[in-house]
């Protein structure tokens, strides 16, 4: 197996014995949710040691199928858990994640580990400082296991580069699992992972999740602070959970969650305001149900199945009504502030690296370099316009519905989306829309498992809560979540404890 020999190659002399107890060990772990793995470890019932050893044998068994989890140091994750262990038995403060494995994205700076950034220009680069993420992931008691793939620079919504190949859904191995954050939707997807992090600019914690029967939580900007980030006033890429349960997906945000001082535009809430109880008596609430968010083209298996499942939320006492905000010159606004953010970041890069560089994201970053101070200008301008006309919509009514991806699982092969519904797309973004859309005006935005098409694809519904309301989305996913049940379903991948 690919895994085993990285592993021979990596761990040692002790390498043979270390995979022939990978090999023996009990799975059964992995497939406790979160909240349930951090509760026994908390209560003595299991520890670090026995969770870490139990993750990587399920890493050995199915990464290989799936090519999610792209760097992996077993040695220092099990040394980590026996440290965690030990500050557990003398009693030492422990954090809401104790003893959880997790897997960063390949985006994301850790310290004296790889970060690729999916692209050969990178492949051999070791940050010499972790990320603010990655510090409060580890503070709230997670243990890094390794990193998770990702697409070049995190552009587009299918997970492949030419560092580490494509990353494969694991509900059909010939099938996209979405992206950015695609490394990440599969590993949880796969029980190898828990909970792992991922961002979104303009879907990348959505999309993924959705193609994955996983939850992706896109908070709302601010929420969750950013560092280093040398554009820190930026208020469109935002980081945020993946887990498989809505409750899991809170028990993260409360530990993502809360200001910071290096960032300039983080909320002042404490990240524990995501401990509070998810029930909810939604009587009376009201939701917008947009099946194409007022004419985009949606592919008639995602329509299908998510109306499928619009009687639940009358079931527990909504108000559903058509509806959808005035999203006009939403697409204007997201390219042109995409492209000036990939112009910002990348732009050096192209003079001595072009040849490295994947053909999309050469063209977000010339589209950047064309852009005007007066085009800026006016493109903020158009996005504080439709923030207060969703602002105003949003005044009647509590949450709006609709699709996460216009499209479901498409091929491996087929880098993007070109058609939809006989509708040719003009990019390689426009087929993410329905995403990226909801970016522009910063609200917080939930992909919680739906169902799925008459070919077994995962199918994940949008939910959209008015500016700041990360616990009301997050309350409504849980009591959709639990009256579906959808996230019980597991990859037909030899996942057998």
């Amino acid at each position: 197996m690919i895994l085993s020999c990285w592993l021979v190659s990596n761990i040692g002399g002790d390498s043979y014995l270390f995979l022939l107890k990978l090999s023996m060990q009990d799975t059964s772990i992995c497939f406790l949710n979160a909240a349930e793995i951090a509760n026994k470890i908390r209560k003595g019932e299991i520890s670090a040691v026995e969770t870490m050893e139990a993750h990587l044998a399920q890493i050995e068994r199915i990464n290989p199928q799936v090519n999610a989890i792209v760097t992996l140091v077993p040695e220092l994750a099990l040394e980590e858990a026996r440290k965690a262990d030990e500050k557990q038995a003398k009693g030492g403060n422990i954090g809401p994640l104790h003893g959880l494995p997790i897997a960063h994205k390949d985006l994301v700076p850790t310290k004296g580990i790889r970060t690729t950034f999916g692209s050969l220009v990178f492949q051999g680069f070791i940050p010499e400082e972790d990320a603010l993420l990655v510090e409060r992931l580890r503070e709230g008691g997670a243990i890094m296991l390794g990193k998770t793939n990702t697409p070049e620079f995190g552009a587009g919504s299918q997970t492949f580069n030419q560092v580490f190949g494509v990353t494969r859904n694991p509900y059909d191995l010939s099938k996209t699992c979405g992206g950015s954050s695609g490394g990440a939707a599969v590993s949880v997807a796969c029980r190898m992972l828990p909970i792992a992090d991922g961002s979104d600019l303009g879907g990348s914690l959505r999309n993924p999740t959705n193609y994955c029967n996983v939850v992706g939580f896109r908070p709302s900007v601010g929420r969750v602070p950013s560092w280093p980030n040398e554009s820190g006033w930026n208020s469109f890429d935002v980081d945020g959970p993946i887990a498989r349960t809505v409750e899991d997906t809170a028990l993260m945000l409360s530990v993502l969650a809360g200001p910071d001082s290096r960032s300039p535009i983080c909320l002042p809430e404490s990240g524990s305001i995501f401990l509070k109880s998810l029930e909810r008596n939604l009587k009376g609430v009201k939701i917008a149900w947009s099946p194409d968010l007022g004419g985009l083209p949606v592919d008639s298996l995602v329509t299908e199945t998510l109306e499928a499942q619009r009687h639940v939320f009358e079931d527990l006492g909504c108000v559903v009504e058509e509806g959808f905000p005035d999203f006009s010159d939403a697409d204007e606004i997201f390219k042109t502030f995409r492209a000036w953010f990939y112009e910002l970041k990348l732009a050096s890069l192209l003079p001595e690296h072009r040849e490295k560089i994947k053909e999309t994201v050469i063209w977000n970053i010339e589209s950047g370099m064309k852009l005007s101070g007066p085009e800026l200008g006016r493109a903020e301008v158009k996005r504080t316009a439709l923030f207060h006309r969703v602002r105003e919509f949003m005044q009647d009514y509590d949450f709006l519905a609709l699709p996460v991806s216009q499209v479901p699982p498409f091929p491996l092969e087929q880098e993007y989306v070109s058609e939809i519904n006989g509708l040719q797309m003009g990019t390689y973004l426009d087929w993410m829309r329905s995403c990226y859309f909801i970016s522009v005006t910063g609200q917080p935005a939930i992909s919680v498992p739906c169902g799925f098409t008459a070919k077994g694809l995962p199918v994940g519904l949008q939910l959209v809560g008015p500016p700041q309301d990360d616990l009301g989305v997050l309350q409504l996913a849980n009591a959709f979540e639990k009256a579906t049940g959808f996230y019980k379903k597991i990859p037909d991948l030899e996942l057998a404890t």
